[in-house]
């Protein structure tokens, strides 16, 4: 039997550190929601007792260290699964691109072998497991648009923003979560509005969103890499409404309400920068039906 799901990209509307964990992790407060940019799982049930990755991008491991393995080796170990699973990942989404790609394919796998495995677990119980694989792995789970708060696996949902177009530009260099978060000084920062940019997503307000975008996370990615603020810097130039970096970066996107617009600034950075991509927002939550 085989199985095909999307796996959908995310990014941050606004990203909030608020201090260190005593588990090492930190706590945050951030909104996120799905965009229409999506790596596509195949799933194989197989009668061996193993996990297969495949993959054609270099980028992606086919061992333990991918979370489409852990997701599997999770559910396998915690309901005694004596079946394997072959693995596909047609990917689309940018690797180390602050977009959650590996959480994403995580989520994916979990949604696909709990139908492939007959599991009958509800969507909240596979949101519960994700968190043990990583902090944006829940989120995926659902999708749509969501507070994230704890190191990012309490999940509360809320209301779709308005549509528009979200251009993505990924520099070629990848970024490392772990050392962004080793040089974040929270003394030296401005914290963005998170509750404010709630208030408007749910007042429908364009104008507000933009006005609200932020992401604590941003000068430090940019004082490692001033290629990122490069990009950030020519977004604005060719005319975005609001841009931001996702997430720990090195992704920026920018957002535009009209179709011409979207044309110029894609047609704009196209030009220095190899990875740009247009795409709506997807707004809905997944579904197991």
């Amino acid at each position: 039997m085989k199985l095909l799901v999307k796996a959908p990209a995310k990014i941050n509307l606004s990203l909030d550190v608020l201090g260190k964990r005593p588990d090492g992790y930190h706590e945050v407060k951030m909104i996120m929601t799905t965009i229409d940019l999506a790596d596509r799982l195949e799933l194989t049930d197989l009668s061996e007792d193993r996990i297969e990755i495949v993959s054609h991008n270099r980028y992606v491991p086919d061992d333990q260290r991918n979370l489409a393995y852990q997701a599997a080796k999770l559910l396998k170990e915690r309901f005694q699964i004596q079946r394997g699973v072959s693995i596909a990942i047609e990917k689309v989404i940018p690797v180390a691109a602050g977009l959650a790609g590996g959480s994403s394919d995580a989520a994916a796998a979990l949604r696909g072998l709990n139908q492939l495995w007959n599991l009958g677990l509800t969507i909240d119980e596979l949101a519960e497991l994700g968190a043990e694989i990583g902090s944006d792995v829940s989120f995926c789970v659902y999708g749509g648009t969501a507070i994230a708060t704890g190191r990012g696996e309490k999940i509360e949902h809320i209301k779709t923003p308005p549509s528009f177009w979200v251009i993505l530009a990924k520099p070629h260099i990848g970024v490392s979560t772990a050392d962004v978060y080793g040089n974040l000084r929270l003394d030296r920062v401005t914290h963005p509005d998170v509750d404010r940019m709630v208030e408007v997503i749910q007042n429908g307000d364009y104008e507000g969103i933009c006005h609200t975008v932020g992401n604590v996370l941003e000068d430090v990615t940019f004082s490692m890499h001033p290629e990122v603020a490069h990009i950030k810097a020519q977004m604005k130039r060719f005319g975005a409404d609001a841009v931001l970096m996702s997430g720990s970066g090195p992704t920026v996107f920018g957002l535009v309400r009209h179709d011409s617009r979207m044309h110029r600034i894609y047609n704009g950075l196209k030009g220095f920068c190899d990875q740009v991509y247009a795409v709506r927002l997807l707004g809905e939550r997944e579904s197991l039906e």
